[in-house]
């Protein structure tokens, strides 16, 4: 009865092994895929990591957060989410400052753009400095949805980089883990056999 129960233990740790090693597998599979493809796709919009004088008016902690990557080709998500974060952002914040005095988002931008421009079509003897005021406002609306287009396709860059990188600790997790049960599974069996023949010796 103990050699059976034994087996019977022993044969579901082996199949869990088993579980483990084919999930390791297509984890491994989906971090290399993954990473390939951020990667790819990233070098094909030929971006190189800011430095120098291009990091000049930023902000302290956007310039520590891009030092680390100067000069670089970008082909991770982790340039990716820098460059989204601490250049693009920024820009796009000191063009708000320029003109209202305060950050700006699109939809602001853009509301803003559009009230002036209904309001230009009412007034045919709009001021040139009225008619200036509505092309800066349509100018910052463009800048920022380029901007905000651009940062969310290098955020999406970074997330899939991120789950790629999941996926490779998962894998390494999963062939530990089907390691430690396979040793376990083959002792269980050893043992298994010793009380069988245990029990064959106390029968005769």
């Amino acid at each position: 009865m103990r050699s059976t129960l034994d087996k019977l233990i022993s044969g579901t740790g082996l199949l869990l092994a088993a579980v483990l090693l084919v999930a390791g597998g297509l984890l491994t599979w989906a971090n290399v895929f993954i990473g390939d493809q951020v990667e790819e796709q990233l070098l094909a919009q030929d971006i190189v990591m800011p430095e120098g004088p291009a990091l000049g008016g930023l902000s302290d902690e956007s310039v520590e957060a891009l030092e680390e990557f100067a000069g670089s080709p970008m082909d991770t998500g982790a340039e990716a989410r820098a460059y989204a974060d601490h250049y693009i952002q920024s820009h796009m914040n000191s063009s708000g400052e320029e003109l209202a005095g305060e950050p700006q988002t699109y939809s602001e931008a853009s509301d803003k753009a559009r009230e002036l421009g209904a309001a230009l079509a009412e007034n045919p003897e709009a001021s040139q400095e009225q008619i200036d005021e509505a092309a800066a406002w349509g100018e910052l609306r463009e800048s920022l949805f380029m901007g905000s287009t651009l940062r969310g396709l290098l955020l999406y860059a970074y997330a899939f980089a991120t789950m790629g990188l999941i996926a490779g600790y998962a894998a390494v997790a999963s062939f530990v883990g089907a390691g430690v049960l396979l040793v376990l599974g083959l002792l269980g069996l050893r043992h298994a056999g010793r009380i069988k023949a245990s029990e064959t010796t106390a029968t005769a």
